[in-house]
């Protein structure tokens, strides 16, 4: 059963983050932000100029009191210590923010928003150092911990991108709709209806694993190699798009949220734990284990989607309403997973200890 935080909104919350000291921000509509201590009590509440709606917030890694937040094109940096006039501003982008992330050094900010750019923002030098670009509206980006200079992105282009801050250009590119598995091609006509346009990632804490949250209901696992990555895994995650995914910070437990109402804890580490210490193995053991209807030319074309069939979910959470944000948080020394929806409460469920 849900703890509901209430008397924080008026409007719908989209957007939830929470930082090292345990202190949680959540952002709605027409410009409301909020910030909570761990057991939900009011610490602060803000009108942005403007009323535009607060699509994504991020605390600094490094300074816990700081707090990014993106309403509308713009992005204010304030101070949780003090809600009031934003430290800084930014106004790089010219259309609707929906994602922002800090690297760990708190030296580069992206911003993406619906015309599918990327900012790049040196916030050292207050001003942007990279422009990137997706064809259609960038829904998600996200450094890569433990590499300052490297992040992924996706949007409804249906693609995603691995990127390197010394370069323009994508290292690497995968589009969703061609990674389909041979076994999915007669079920393509489905496909044209309910395409997956990427929604949401998030990269566990070793910086190699991400993933990857899609409109056809499918969460896709990928490993970074190098300068490339490649599909770990796949399975259906809900039966609506994923709006949500969120790597946890130990091992390799995910969260998902979805327009299904529910909110999902998958345990991927049987899949990808093993195989961290040397991916070249693990894919040659791979192809030798794989049954013959597996091989297609020498390649393996058909693991994930078998491997879909038996990744379970280790706990459903029947929330009943669509996911706008999922964030996890140490309350009173126990996991919790924090869901903002289309209401105007935060709804906090326990979570199991890994």
């Amino acid at each position: 059963m849900a703890v509901k935080w209430t008397g924080g909104h008026s409007s719908s919350i989209l957007c939830l983050n929470v930082n090292t000291e345990g202190l949680v921000a959540s952002g709605a509509e027409r410009g409301e932000l909020t910030l909570w201590d761990g057991g939900g009590t009011l610490a602060g509440q803000l009108q942005l100029p403007k009323a535009d709606d607060v699509t994504s917030m991020v605390f600094s890694p490094c300074h816990p009191t700081r707090l990014y937040t993106s309403h509308g094109e713009s992005i204010s940096l304030l101070d949780v210590r003090s809600l009031k006039e934003p430290v800084e501003c930014f106004h790089v982008n010219e259309e609707e923010i929906n994602c922002l992330s800090v690297n760990e050094t708190e030296s580069f900010l992206a911003a993406a928003d619906d015309s599918g750019a990327i900012k790049i923002v040196d916030l050292e030098n207050k001003k942007v150092s990279r422009s990137l670009r997706h064809s259609n509206i960038c829904s998600s980006v996200v450094f890569r911990p433990q590499r300052p200079q490297s992040l992924v992105s996706c949007g409804l282009d249906m693609q995603v991108m691995l990127w390197n801050l010394q370069k323009a250009r994508p290292l690497w590119t995968t589009n969703l709709q061609e990674c389909e598995t041979e076994e999915d091609s007669p079920q393509s006509a489905g496909q044209f209806f309910n395409p997956p346009l990427a929604h949401s990632l998030s990269v566990a804490s070793c910086g190699n694993i991400f993933g990857c949250g899609a409109q056809d209901g499918k969460v896709r696992i990928f490993r970074v190699t190098g300068v490339k990555f490649e599909r770990e895994l796949e399975f259906q995650g809900h039966s609506l798009g994923v709006s949500q995914v969120l790597f946890m910070p130990e091992a390799y437990w995910l969260l998902t949220g979805g327009n299904d109402g529910k909110v999902l804890l998958w345990d991927v580490s049987g899949d990808v734990g093993k195989q961290q210490k040397s991916p070249a193995k693990s894919l040659q053991r791979r192809k030798a284990q794989a049954p013959a209807s597996t091989r297609k030319d020498g390649k393996l074309n058909k693991v994930a989607s078998n491997e879909r069939a038996r990744v379970l979910p280790k706990l459903t959470i029947e929330h009943g309403e669509k996911v706008n944000w999922i964030s996890c948080a140490d309350i009173k020394g126990s996991k919790r997973v924090l869901v903002a929806d289309q209401s105007s409460s935060v709804s906090v469920y326990p979570l199991p200890e890994p």
